[in-house]
């Protein structure tokens, strides 16, 4: 018999004492304590670490897996992807998992996808699982966006500039413009932003929610400013400009009062009231910006009958099921 020799090899320490410091991924066939004798080391050596060699190259190199490594692949824990419509994948990471074994696992992973012609990837990740970022983003993957609760990673496996989407890059505003019978507009002095303490009277303005009709919005931002109900007409005009290092879209909307009382939000309103209108534009602050000129010329012009907004109309389409609104000049159009 053979003597043996003094020590032992196990396929994790393997793993390491070869510079493959990325953590020992799961799954790869392992011994506990493999006793080597001379006379066999080399062969089992040989063995032991084909295996190993095999996904680190897939994982490492970028040319497709061959026909033998397929097999290593599918033996291996991959991360769990679902196809999305543009030949990319979409992995939402729901169970903690150590940093290094991460980023051998998505190692493994990208070299798959690779193989499988994908395109995108995209990794979401809940903010529990926030010790996963950095081995990510040292696999090549960026900051797409974040939500309150996770963050968004993508990565574009095919070589040259990527295609994928930027993230959301604009901001909804409305402005509303409510006249009752007398002729008064109904104002506010906000007690926050830039317009604090200057005295100046403005529409009540908000940002669209997520998801949220620019009608429904222009409704709940008075309703919640000064308690007042009203029903949406028209959509006035908008405008476009820089806030925020995003592009901003206001809406400038004209609203008809169902209820006069008013019940300032004191959180965000320092006054409201109903007021004159041409008060209301005699404002210096009025005179002096052009834009906020227009937006008085549009309104009155609208009050007098000489101008047609853009009135919400519910229509459906192939891309969602729910009610949603396309708002256009339905006055013109019917041949009024």
């Amino acid at each position: 018999m053979l003597k043996r020799l003094g020590f032992a090899i196990t396929t994790r320490n393997l793993w390491s004492s070869f510079g493959f410091g990325f953590g020992f991924p799961p799954n790869l066939p392992s011994c506990t304590s493999l006793q080597l004798s001379s006379s066999s080391t080399a062969v089992e050596l040989r063995i032991r670490t084909r295996t190993i060699f095999k996904v680190m190259s897939a994982s490492r190199n970028s040319t497709p897996v061959n026909e033998k490594d397929k097999q290593v692949l599918q033996d291996f824990k991959l991360l769990n992807a679902v196809n999305d419509r543009y030949g990319g994948v979409v992995v939402e990471v729901r169970e903690p998992m150590e940093s290094a074994l991460f980023a051998s696992v998505l190692r493994a992973s990208i070299a798959q996808w690779r193989q499988q012609g994908k395109r995108g990837v995209w990794i979401k990740l809940p903010i529990q699982h926030v010790n996963l970022v950095e081995p990510a983003v040292k696999e090549g993957f960026w900051y797409h966006h974040a939500e309150p609760t996770y963050l968004m990673l993508c990565y574009w496996i095919p070589e040259g500039t990527h295609t994928l989407p930027a993230n959301a890059s604009h901001r909804v505003g409305i402005g509303a413009f409510v006249m009752n019978e007398k002729r008064e507009v109904l104002v506010v002095q906000e007690n926050t932003g830039r317009f604090r303490g200057t005295g100046v009277w403005k529409f009540p303005t908000g940002v669209v929610d997520e998801g949220e009709d620019i009608c429904t919005a222009a409704v709940r931002e008075v309703k919640e400013e000064t308690a007042v109900d009203t029903k949406f007409i028209e959509v006035l005009a908008f405008s476009h400009k820089a806030f925020f290092d995003k592009s901003d879209i206001f809406f400038l909307c004209l609203l008809e009062p169902l209820s006069s009382e008013i019940q300032m939000q004191e959180t965000e309103i320092e006054a409201a009231k109903w007021m004159p209108f041409e008060e209301y534009t005699a404002q210096p602050f009025v005179q002096k910006h052009e834009l906020l000129k227009y937006i008085a010329d549009i309104c009155l012009a609208k009050k007098d009958r000489n101008y047609s907004g853009f009135s919400p109309v519910p229509t459906s389409s192939a891309f969602s099921d729910e009610k949603n609104y396309m708002y256009f000049n339905t006055r013109d159009l019917n041949g009024q």
